[in-house]
């Protein structure tokens, strides 16, 4: 059977890095986006977005399916979107009509990117709305959907001046911190790497199964990723 993926987000800090891990898994690699991806190889189809309101027009023409397992690593913060309903449009509108679009398709498979602080009760919107979205998508039914939630991330962030301010200051106490605390700050490359191996592990448990598949939902938090993309010594 060839392997299929479709990915939004991945010009962003993790999406970047997990597409170029995904073009070694799958034989086709769907991304759509508002600007190419940094990394382009011959398995990649590559759909321009300028407005995501109008991703039921492109999706139609994506060719996803039962067989295609979805990535969404799309996201912003109230500066860079302008404003709490912008912030609120971007991070869980377009995620969730995302997931819609490929739940009606037959897609069993959806990966999401989320925060370690999602919590829809929190008094911080950044923080509901990830949680808002999660809430969303897991109520779609995917047969498989598994939720990243990493904690500061490490990497340049274009426009985000304090977590770039927390990453400076992480770096200086970094050899005095363990790994095995869950609020260690992750690189973006780890993430992907996480959500690729989750996707590579489903993908060979599905092989072997002869039972029909039932609704599951995973959360994998930071420190399991810490975890599961350390290098071994």
């Amino acid at each position: 059977m060839q392997r299929k993926a479709i990915v939004i987000g991945a010009t962003g800090l993790v999406g970047q890095h997990l597409v170029k891990q995904l073009s070694e898994l799958y034989d086709t690699l769907i991304v759509i986006a508002r600007r190419p991806p940094r990394y382009i190889n011959a398995s990649m189809r590559f759909y321009q977005l300028n407005d995501f309101d109008n991703l039921s027009e492109v999706f139609a023409s994506v060719g996803a399916d039962r067989t295609t397992d979805a990535y969404s690593c799309l996201g912003t913060t109230k500066k860079q979107a302008g404003s709490d309903e912008a912030f609120r449009k971007i991070d869980h509108d377009y995620n969730v009509n995302f997931a819609k679009l490929c739940r009606d398709k037959g897609v069993e498979n959806f990966f999401l990117l989320s925060s370690m602080n999602a919590d829809i009760d929190s008094r911080f919107l950044y923080n509901r709305v990830k949680a808002e979205t999660e809430q969303s998508i897991t109520a779609l039914g995917f047969g498989q959907l598994v939720i990243f939630r990493p904690s500061l991330l490490l990497g340049k962030h274009k426009g985000r001046p304090l977590e770039s301010i927390g990453q400076k200051a992480f770096k200086l106490i970094s050899p005095l911190v363990s790994e095995s605390l869950s609020l260690h700050p992750i690189s973006a490359k780890r993430v992907a790497s996480a959500m690729a191996m989750s996707a590579h592990d489903i993908y060979h448990r599905r092989k072997y199964r002869t039972e029909p598949q039932i609704e599951h939902t995973e959360i994998i938090e930071n420190k399991k990723m810490l975890a599961m993309t350390r290098v071994k010594k």
